[in-house]
């Protein structure tokens, strides 16, 4: 053994005693207290387990079988497998180093053995017109080896030849009926004109390498899960980017990432898992659908990262350009940090159950809706959301204006939401303990900056919310333990108008520059003390620091005194719809 693959060998054993392939636990009662029920385990599951070891990316020299591809013909030097023209057999398990070109022919795996075959693409050019260039038709599991600066290509033909009519697969221009490994620091270039780039029909592990898929449907896919380790990887693709769709098993269908530099173009969703999508790190560029300036059909799913069950990403950079929605879950979203750039055609975030944001910095600059699920937790991070319609919205789906048990909940993080409709919208609670929140709702009616059709309880944070003059804007509860105050202007103030709190002392209680027209603000703030008393500007200019809108230090001057008020409990109203208020110079 060469001390290369000695000291590899040590390496990866210590890796793979501590590494396995997670499934997603969810604790299915039902917690609305905040907390995220929905976690990573450390339990070991049959798949990886079986598929994968240390010793499958170390071989010895000694052993190899190699084989040269001549254009239209192949010379084998060594064991277990067979040339007939420019078709290669494999009928054994070992390890084959090929190079080469065939210009019309291909490669087949078919062997009963219960050993590992091994595959090192050795600088080959694989061509076939009529069928797919690798065929793993039987094995064990086969792990394909791109060694460092190599360069490996295959190409298939737009249309394929079976042997009866009822038959349909091969259907990848790289496809297994096996588990199927790819490691090494090489390259693989597939240009797949028939269907898919790479498919197993078992599990797909990427350990590693440089891999590069242009296909007229799905990019990479494995049916019972597909693990990406690392690599840099780029797919174009006509239907999904990454796929795993075993749907007849809950423990498979899934996709766990855990590190890489991901680049995917799809027509349909750029990553897709039918149970589970697991992500640990990465940079990821993905466009879906044409991106979030195209329209989509409502048959075509053109998601960016999408799961039939669950979402978890725990860290990673994420650039997501998509005409559907950009992360969408069929149960729940966990994202514990991260970097995100969303711009979609529809939802920004949307789960059928629960989403709960931890961390991370969320730039959502353009949706229909930028968070949207029954039950929307956020405990932390920078948010920031740009909506046409609902930047939050907490719903169960059920319309209309009853209470459907639906929750909002902020329990931290600095958030930004600038919305065409509602700002923050539960159709059942919403819930503030902490951050920093503030809101450029809507200017026209009947939209408002906050919409909730249960109750609104704050009890910590800082909230400054701008809207219409609707009779539809809603204050806090009476019920909340911070005071806030509900003001309704006598007539609408322009963009370019501050508006400001003081207390009687003349401090900044608050100033702020809505983004759009304004006629009401909703604030909050642990400074709103009860029994002071407050004056309200509106105009001026202020010295301090402007940052979403908000000024922080620095004098205010110049503004015009709207009215004054007196905090005697936890919500003070000032002002009615359309009414005239007093006014005077400061």
């Amino acid at each position: 053994m060469e001390k290369r693959n000695l000291f590899l060998f040590c390496s990866l054993f210590l890796f793979f005693t501590i590494a396995s392939c997670v499934k997603m636990e969810y604790n299915e009662e039902e917690d609305n207290s905040g907390e995220d029920n929905t976690t990573t385990v450390d339990e070991e599951t049959e798949n990886a387990g079986d598929h994968e070891e240390a010793s499958d990316y170390i071989w010895d020299n000694a052993d190899e079988q190699t084989i040269t591809l001549n254009g239209s013909s192949i010379e084998v030097n060594g064991t277990g497998a067979t040339a007939n023209g420019s078709t290669l057999t494999i009928t054994s398990a070992g390890t084959y180093n090929i190079s080469g070109t065939l210009t019309d022919g291909k490669i087949i795996v078919d062997t009963e053995d219960n050993t590992t075959v091994r595959l090192i693409f050795n600088e080959i050019d694989v061509t076939c017109s009529n069928s797919a260039p690798i065929n793993i038709e039987s094995a064990d599991k086969v792990v394909i080896i791109l060694p460092k600066n190599t360069d490996n290509y295959l190409t298939d033909g737009s249309s394929y030849v079976f042997d009866s009519s009822t038959e349909n697969e091969p259907n990848a221009a790289l496809f297994s009926k096996s588990d199927l490994s790819i490691y090494g620091e090489g390259s693989l270039t597939i240009d797949a004109n028939y269907r898919d780039g790479i498919s197993s029909k078992d599990g797909l592990i990427i350990a590693s390498g440089n891999i590069s898929i242009n296909a007229v449907d799905d990019g990479i896919r494995g049916k019972d899960y597909l693990i990406i380790r690392e690599g840099n990887i780029t797919v174009i693709s006509g239907g999904d980017g990454f796929k795993s769709d075993n749907d007849a098993n809950t423990a498979k269908g899934y996709i766990s990432i855990e590190t890489g530099t991901i680049n995917i173009t799809a027509g349909g969703d750029a990553i897709y898992a039918y149970t589970d999508l697991l992500i640990s790190y990465g940079t990821f560029n993905i466009k879906s659908g044409g991106g979030s300036t195209s329209y989509f059909s409502s048959t075509v799913s053109a998601k960016g990262l999408k799961a039939g069950t669950n979402i978890v990403i725990d860290l990673g950079d994420f650039t997501i350009n998509s005409a559907d929605d950009a992360i969408h879950s069929g149960d729940n979203i966990v994202i514990n940090d991260g970097n995100y750039s969303i711009s979609s055609g529809d939802d920004g975030i949307h789960t059928d159950n629960t989403v709960t944001i931890n961390n991370g910095e969320i730039d959502i600059t353009k949706s229909y809706e930028g968070i949207e699920g029954p039950y929307i937790y956020i405990n932390d991070g920078t948010i920031k959301i740009v909506a046409s319609d609902d930047a939050t919205n907490a719903s169960k789906g059920y319309g209309g204006e009853a209470n459907d048990g639906s929750i909002l909940t902020i329990n931290g993080g600095y958030i930004v939401l600038t919305s065409g409709s509602d700002g923050l919208d539960s159709n059942g609670d919403i819930a503030i303990t902490g951050g920093t929140i503030l809101v450029h709702g809507p200017s026209s009616q009947p939209e408002v900056g906050m919409d909730v059709n249960g109750t609104c309880n704050v009890s910590g944070g800082f909230l400054v919310i701008s809207g219409s003059n609707s009779s539809m804007t809603e204050a806090p509860s009476s019920s909340s333990t911070q005071n806030s105050v509900l003001i309704r202007l006598s007539n609408s103030k322009s963009s370019d108008t501050l508006f400001h709190i003081e207390d009687v002392n003349g401090n900044n209680i608050v100033t702020f520059q809505p983004s759009k027209t304004y006629y009401s603000i909703i604030f909050s703030s642990s400074e709103l003390t009860r029994g002071s008393s407050y004056y309200i500007y509106t105009g001026g200019t202020s010295t301090g620091l402007e940052t979403n809108g908000l000024y922080i230090g620095g004098e205010y001057s110049g503004g015009t005194q709207y009215e004054s008020f007196t905090v005697s409990s936890s919500v003070t109203i000032v002002g009615t719809l359309n009414s005239g208020g007093p006014g005077g110079g400061r």
